[in-house]
């Protein structure tokens, strides 16, 4: 694979992956506009290696608090740490007993059709959301129902087109937390999805039999982490001093663009 293939594929996974606007929206548009075929497994695999890593580094902080709180789930459950593990675990759980049923099925609705109007609709939501969701809670006021409704919501987002930050921050959003605090908490959530998502593709890999590591998926790899990372900080920076509108109106944009492609 060409180099300028592998910097737009993974540029646009890395950068797409944490906004909420949709990274299935966009790649169903590479092959589309540029004739390409499908990057194949190799390739999926090294970009969710990369947008692992650059979450991990970016809440490097929040990661380390984690794990020192690991020993006193027993012991201490009303500390903070623990308890944000507990609701990570909670919000974690909805996604993984939906795409055991719905795993193969998901791969069938990705048409052209349906993540159009997934584009569309969700980003209507979240501009709703976001506009009429007070701001007042942070992830210290969360409990158990909270995380298991953006659980809930996570689910949804095995529908291609639904994005699954957009519609785990929507659903922070109407439950009234902040909208850094939405962003925070979506993203966190999103190591165990990536960890899942990265492992499954991994298996499929290996029972094909090519778990190679060539250098096609290091610079994949690479390329991924950098514009994740940049998105990551982007979107945290942004949110300290704006709203979802921006984003809310391009995934309107993008959704009808894909309609009309899709229907004309």
């Amino acid at each position: 694979m060409a180099e300028f293939q592998i910097l737009i594929l993974a540029l646009v996974q890395g950068i797409t992956e944490f906004l909420p606007i949709s990274s299935s929206g966009h790649l169903v548009l590479v092959p589309a506009v540029t004739g390409w075929a499908d990057q194949g497994l190799a390739m999926d695999v090294a970009v969710h290696v990369g947008t692992l890593g650059a979450v991990v580094a970016y809440f490097w902080k929040d990661l380390f608090d984690l794990v020192c709180g690991l020993p006193k789930v027993v012991t201490d459950r009303s500390d903070p740490k623990v308890r944000l593990i507990a609701y990570l675990a909670v919000a974690t759980l909805p996604v993984v007993f939906a795409g055991l049923v719905i795993f193969q099925a998901a791969d069938q609705l990705r048409s052209i059709e349906v993540i159009g109007w997934t584009t569309l609709g969700f980003g209507i939501a979240l501009f709703a959301a976001d506009k009429l969701g007070s701001v007042t809670r942070r992830i210290d006021n969360m409990i158990y129902r909270d995380a298991f409704v953006i659980g809930l919501a996570q689910a949804l987002a095995l529908i291609p087109g639904t994005s699954r930050s957009g519609i785990t921050m929507t659903a922070a959003r109407v439950l009234g937390f902040n909208r850094s605090e939405a962003a925070r908490f979506s993203m966190l959530l999103s190591i165990p999805v990536i960890v899942a998502a990265g492992g499954l593709l991994g298996i499929k890999l290996y029972q094909a039999g090519t778990m190679t590591i060539g250098k096609d998926m290091v610079l994949a790899a690479a390329f991924s982490f950098i514009s994740a990372l940049l998105a990551i900080w982007w979107l945290m920076n942004w949110l300290n001093r704006a709203n979802f509108t921006l984003l809310a109106a391009y995934r309107v944009i993008l959704g009808s663009g894909l309609l009309y492609w899709a229907y004309s």
